[in-house]
Order: structure tokens, then C-alpha cells, then sequence
């Protein structure tokens, strides 16, 4: 029986090949059992103390999910599932949607040794205290394209052009990886001279609103404002959906992971599982 929270037969056909075993050493164990046990931890938030035993011993589990967590397998899996997505016409170019999210970080996730790739572990303080926020974009079916992690202090503009460049599926056959979309929609929040610019530069189209300040500051100017795409925009709460549904997983939607380069590996997961069927 396979549970709410495993891979079906048919999304484990699609990264078998990405996770052979080594052909020579001792027999491993069944690796679909091993990743059936980091999504049961990804989606309960439980300790990889708590493990049920049907998914083998919890340290077996924990080591494999962080070697393939050091060594870019996830990352690996996710870029081969969009691949394999993008070739049969699955991904929406039209629109991609940009936004952030807040995660609160648990006490357990404060702590950490200083020092790494990761200042602060990408853990800030902010009114509600110690948090994480996920910088995302998504295709226009609310699919996880790219995201960064900041500091929950960061703002959401800073990131715009980390997340962008992100983007980047590469074809099955002969041709450059595909990066860019024909329309980015994102909230007041990504209103600033610099991001248009940035978007024309890539002859991206802007379905951003101006702020107030901005619209005064216009008027005062003599200048015309900008004209938004009112039905694109409209389309921009598929992020907000897309973060809704990563959030079902309750070891994402609060961080307990000490190391940024855990929790990035459970939000690649979770970004995963929506890809595939």
C-alpha cells in the first residue's frame, strides 16, 4: 500500500535512473524505501529520531539524505524532472510569477557553529522573530521554477535577479537551456527602476504595479504612468497557491533544520514532489 506521502510507481520510474546504486561494494539498502523515508519526515516535521522502522534505521535514512543533500542530487532530480516536463510542452512560459514567503524558524534550528558557505545559516530576526524566507518563481501552473533562501530580514527586491537567473531547464536535444519566460508578474514590492531595467535588458514584459510613492512622484514629473497588464497580473496568485501547497509540508513550513544546506535540500524536495506525476 503505498501512503499519502510515498512515491506512486510512477513518479519513482522517473528518478530511478538518477539514483543507481554503485556496481561494486556491499548491497545498499532499497533506495525507494529510503526516500520514502525523508518525504515522511518532510511532510510530518518529526525528529529523524522517529522514524518508523518500515523505512529502515533512522541514521541509515539521515546520512543518505545528507550526502545527496552535499553532493547536489536533489538538485540534480529537480532539474531532470522540469527537463523531462519542459520537452512534452508541460511548462507555462506565458507568465512566471515572482514572490516570497516567511518560514519561522523553531528553536531547535537556532544554534548553529558560525562559519560556512551560509552566514547565519540564513536564519534572521524580524517581528516575529527568528525567521527564513524562501524567494520563489514559478511557471504560470504554479510549478516551482527556481528560489532562493535569505534571511527572514531581507528584502524581497534584493533577491529579484538571483531568483531570475535560477531559471534555467535545458533541452533534451540540441539547443541553449531555457531561461527566459515572456512575462514576469510580481507585487509592489518588486517596483523599482532597477528590475525594469533588468527585465527589458532580457526583453522580458513587467506586470508590476507602481507603489504610491511612485505614481506621485510621476505626476509631479509630468510624466505618463506605467500601464500594467491587468490580466497577467491577475494570474500572480498562482505563487501564492504554489506556496500554500509547499507548505502542507510541515518540516518547511517551520524550519527546524540547524543547517540552511538541509532546509534548502527539504524545499528542493517539496519543490520535487509538485513536479512529479
Amino acid at each position: 500500500m503505498v501512503r499519502r506521502h510515498e512515491l506512486t510507481d510512477e513518479s519513482w520510474a522517473v528518478i530511478e535512473p538518477l539514483l543507481a546504486p554503485p556496481r561494486m561494494g556491499r548491497p545498499v539498502r532499497d533506495r525507494r524505501q529510503v526516500v520514502n523515508g525523508i518525504l515522511w519526515k518532510l511532510s510530518t516535521g518529526a525528529a529523524w529520531r522517529d522514524l518508523p522502522e518500515r523505512y529502515g534505521p533512522w541514521k541509515t535514512v539521515y546520512e543518505r539524505f545528507r550526502r545527496w543533500s552535499a553532493d547536489g542530487t536533489w538538485d540534480r532530480l529537480l532539474a531532470h524532472v522540469q527537463q523531462h516536463s519542459d520537452a512534452v510542452g508541460a511548462v507555462d512560459w506565458t507568465v512566471v510569477c515572482v514572490d516570497s514567503t516567511t518560514v519561522r524558524a523553531h528553536q531547535h534550528a537556532a544554534g548553529a557553529r558560525k562559519g560556512g558557505p551560509w552566514p547565519g545559516e540564513a536564519i534572521g530576526r524580524s517581528r516575529g522573530g527568528l525567521t527564513t524566507k524562501i524567494h520563489l518563481a514559478c511557471d504560470g501552473q504554479g510549478r516551482p521554477l527556481a528560489f532562493t533562501l535569505t534571511a527572514g530580514n531581507v528584502n524581497d527586491c534584493t533577491q529579484f535577479e538571483q531568483v531570475m537567473a535560477r531559471i534555467r531547464i535545458e533541452r533534451c536535444g540540441p539547443g541553449r537551456p531555457r531561461t527566459r519566460p515572456e512575462l514576469v508578474a510580481a507585487d509592489k514590492g518588486y517596483s523599482s527602476k532597477k528590475i525594469r531595467a533588468y527585465l527589458r535588458s532580457r526583453g522580458i514584459k513587467a506586470a508590476i504595479p507602481e507603489r504610491i510613492d511612485q505614481i506621485n512622484g510621476r505626476i509631479r514629473r509630468g510624466e505618463s504612468r506605467c500601464r500594467l497588464n491587468r490580466a497577467a497580473y491577475r494570474r500572480r496568485n498562482v505563487v501564492e497557491r504554489c506556496f500554500n501547497r509547499l507548505k502542507h509540508n510541515k518540516a518547511l513550513a517551520t524550519r527546524y533544520d540547524k543547517r540552511a544546506r538541509h532546509y534548502q535540500a527539504l524545499v528542493t524536495l517539496a519543490c520535487l514532489r509538485l513536479w512529479l506525476p
